[in-house]
C-alpha cells in the first residue's frame, strides 16, 4: 500500500510524514531446519530474504546477526536464552558504547547496514544480564580509556575493546545504521546494558514489546542519532531509564553532530528504574522534534526528565510532552537538569548544551518529592519552557535557577499532605 504524505501524520506539532515499514518477501524458513539460528538467518538471507519462523521451545544461542530484508518471527512459546559466555560475542563489532563508537562484544541481536529488517513475535528473549552486570563494577579503566581515545581524536578502527578486563558490556539489541526496522511484539528480559539501541537508523518503528530488566544501566529503550521514530503500545519496567533519547557523548557526539529527531512515543507505560520519558544526558549531537503522549509513568525516580551537563554540547529543542499520567515517583514529576550529575566518564570541557522549545501540557501527577525543577546554568539559561494544564500533587511545589522565557497556564501544585484528607 503506497504510504501517506501527509504532514504531522502522528498529530505531531512538527511535520512528520508516516513511518514505512519493513518490506520482507513472503518466503518462510523454519529455525529448525537448521543447526543454529544463525545459519537458518543466513540460509533465509542467501535466498533473497524472508520470515525466519522459530517455533515453540527453549532455544540456547550466541548472538544473532541479522540481514537485510529479514523478519525474525517468534512464535507464542518461543524462548530463546543467549549465552552468559562473553568469548561468545567475539569478534567484535562495530557499535557505539554509552555514546562512543568502539568496537567491541556483539550485541545480542545486532544488525549493521541493513535495510527491512525486523524482529517480531509474541516469544521472549533472555538476555543472561545477571553474568554480566558485575561489570559495572570493573568499567572505568575501559570507560575512561574509551573516552580518551574518543577526545584525542583516534581513530574507530583503533579503538577495539571486547575484553573482559575492559569490561564494557554490550547492548541487548542493536540495529546500527539501518533503515525500515521493525521490533514487534516480543517481550525483552535482562540484558547486559542497554537493551532496545537502534543507532544512526532511519524509519524505526517500536510496536508493543514488553521490557522487564533489572540491572544497572539496563535502560528500556535508546533511540540514539535516530531520524523518524515510532514507539507505541509498549510497557517498561526498567534497571534506569525506561525510554532515553541520545545522540551521541561529548566529542563523539560532535565529530559525527547526527541528531535523534523526529520521535514520536505514544500509548506506553514505564515503571521502576530511574526517569520514565527522558532526554540525554548524552545529546552532544544534538535532539530535536519530539512528541510524547497519552503514556503512564509510576514507580520511577522522575517522571518526565530532561538532562545535560557541560561538557555535553548539543542541544534539545522543539520537545513537547502532552496528556502524560505519572503516578507516584520518588524524586520530581518533571525535571530539566543541566547539572546531571551520574556520567560514567567526566567531560573533558565546560561546553555547555542548549535547551529550548520544551512544552508540557495535560500532566498530571499524584505524589512526587518535587513538583517541577528546572536548573540552567548561568551561561546558558534553560529558555522557552511552558507549562499549560498541569496538576500535580508534591511535598515541594518547584525549584528553578537560570531559566527564561517561561510560560504557565492553568498550573496547580497541591501539597501531598491534601491526600491524607
Amino acid at each position: 500500500m503506497q504510504q501517506q504524505t501527509t504532514e504531522a501524520f502522528y498529530g505531531t506539532p512538527f511535520p512528520m510524514k508516516q513511518i514505512p515499514e519493513p518490506d520482507i518477501p513472503d518466503r518462510r524458513v523454519a529455525a529448525p531446519d537448521y543447526p543454529t539460528l544463525q545459519q537458518a538467518v543466513d540460509a533465509c538471507a542467501q535466498a533473497g530474504g524472508g520470515t525466519v519462523e522459530v517455533p515453540a521451545g527453549t532455544w540456547h544461542t550466541g548472538p544473532i546477526h541479522l540481514r537485510s530484508h529479514i523478519r525474525l518471527l517468534l512464535e507464542e512459546g518461543a524462548e530463546l536464552i543467549f549465552s552468559d559466555q562473553p568469548e561468545d560475542y567475539l569478534p567484535v563489532v562495530l557499535t557505539r558504547w554509552e555514546g562512543t563508537e568502539c568496537y567491541n562484544y556483539s550485541p545480542l541481536i545486532y544488525a549493521r547496514d541493513c535495510s527491512d529488517v525486523a524482529l517480531c513475535g509474541s516469544g521472549t528473549l533472555c538476555g543472561s544480564g545477571p553474568a554480566w552486570w558485575h561489570w559495572k563494577q570493573l568499567q572505568a579503566k575501559g570507560s575512561n580509556a574509551l573516552y580518551d581515545a574518543s577526545a584525542a581524536g583516534v581513530p574507530i578502527e583503533q579503538r577495539v575493546y571486547g575484553t573482559e578486563a575492559a569490561a564494557l558490556r554490550p547492548s541487548f539489541v542493536q540495529f546500527f545504521d539501518c533503515e525500515r526496522v521493525l521490533v514487534e511484539g516480543v517481550t525483552l528480559l535482562d540484558g547486559p546494558q542497554w537493551t532496545l539501541h537502534p543507532v544512526f537508523c532511519r524509519d524505526v518503528t517500536i510496536r508493543g514489546v514488553h521490557i522487564h530488566t533489572e540491572g544497572p544501566n539496563t535502560d528500556g529503550l535508546n533511540p540514539d542519532s535516530c531520524r523518524n521514530v515510532l514507539i507505541e503500545d509498549s510497557s517498561f519496567f526498567t534497571g534506569d531509564d525506561c525510554i532515553a533519547v541520545n545522540s551521541g557523548l561529548n566529542e563523539d557526539g560532535w565529530r559525527r553532530a547526527v541528531p535523534c529527531e523526529n520521535v514520536v512515543i505514544r500509548r506506553c507505560s514505564m515503571t521502576g528504574g530511574h526517569g520514565g520519558l527522558v532526554v540525554g544526558s548524552a545529546i552532544s549531537g544534538g535532539a530535536r522534534n519530539i512528541f510524547a503522549c497519552d503514556c503512564d509513568i509510576t514507580g520511577t525516580m522522575q517522571g518526565l526528565r530532561l538532562k545535560s551537563m557541560r561538557g555535553r554540547g548539543g542541544y534539545v529543542e522543539n520537545v513537547r510532552f502532552e496528556n502524560i499520567r505519572i503516578g507516584k515517583v520518588s524524586h520530581e514529576a518533571i525535571q530539566i537538569n543541566m547539572f546531571y550529575e551520574f556520567s560514567t566518564v567526566m567531560p573533558k570541557t565546560d561546553r555547555p548544551s542548549r535547551f529550548h522549545g520544551i512544552s508540557f501540557s495535560g500532566i498530571s501527577c499524584e505524589g512526587a518529592q518535587t513538583g517541577i525543577a528546572m536548573k540552567g546554568l548561568p551561561e546558558q539559561p534553560l529558555r522557552d519552557i511552558s507549562f499549560r494544564d498541569v496538576s500535580l500533587t508534591a511535598k515541594n511545589a518547584m525549584t528553578c535557577f537560570d531559566t527564561e522565557e517561561l510560560t504557565f497556564e492553568r498550573v496547580t501544585i497541591r501539597p501531598q499532605e491534601e491526600e491524607k484528607r
